[in-house]
C-alpha cells in the first residue's frame, strides 16, 4: 500500500470519528435522561473529536506524497 493511499485511509477514518462524535453528542444532549450516561457519552464524543482533529493535522501538515 502506498503512502498516499495510507494517508487517504487515515483521513477517511478521521472523518468517521467526527461523524461518530456528532451522533454521540446529539444522543447525549437530546435522547438520554440519565446524567451519568450523558457525561460518559459526551466524554467519548469529545475524545473522538480531539483524536480526529489530531489525525487531520498530521495528515495535512505532513505534506504531499512524492511518488
Amino acid at each position: 500500500m502506498s503512502l498516499g493511499l495510507l494517508k487517504m485511509w487515515f483521513a477517511l477514518g478521521s472523518m468517521g470519528l467526527m461523524f461518530l462524535a456528532v451522533i454521540a453528542i446529539y444522543i447525549s444532549r437530546y435522547r438520554l435522561k440519565n446524567r451519568f450516561f450523558k457525561i460518559c457519552i459526551s466524554l467519548l464524543a469529545y475524545t473522538c473529536m480531539v483524536v480526529s482533529g489530531v489525525i487531520v493535522l498530521i495528515v495535512v501538515f505532513s505534506g504531499p506524497v512524492n511518488d
